[in-house]
């Protein structure tokens, strides 16, 4: 995430908007139960901080996919071999998906 958008999200001022969700009444009997545990004034902010962890974490990996197709061209034009790309490509989306550890990474440790 750039400076400035961070920037912007930490602004106290955001403007906010009501909405409404179904929710099991266990969770948020959890949510309400795990708040003033955590510090948080309420369930309802701490379903924010919630959801703006798991957005930004998946911001962060979209943002990094992005870059992808002009790494493949780059890779393709300094000669990497057509099924080594697709087969590191389907690795990393196999490691996106289900978030384990690529047997490289495995073998590095």
């Amino acid at each position: 995430m750039k400076i400035n958008e961070l920037q912007q999200r930490l602004r106290k001022d955001r403007p906010m908007v009501t909405i409404s969700m179904r929710m099991p009444e266990d969770v948020l009997d959890d949510l309400k139960r795990v708040a003033p545990l955590l510090g948080f004034s309420g369930y309802q902010p701490l379903m924010r901080a919630y959801i703006g962890q798991g957005l930004r974490a998946d911001l962060e990996r979209l943002d990094s996919l992005l870059d992808v197709p002009e790494l493949l061209e780059s890779l393709r034009r300094q000669g990497v071999r057509e099924e080594i790309l697709e087969s590191a490509v389907a690795e990393a989306r196999a490691v996106y998906y289900t978030g384990q550890e690529s047997p490289a990474e495995v073998e590095q440790e």
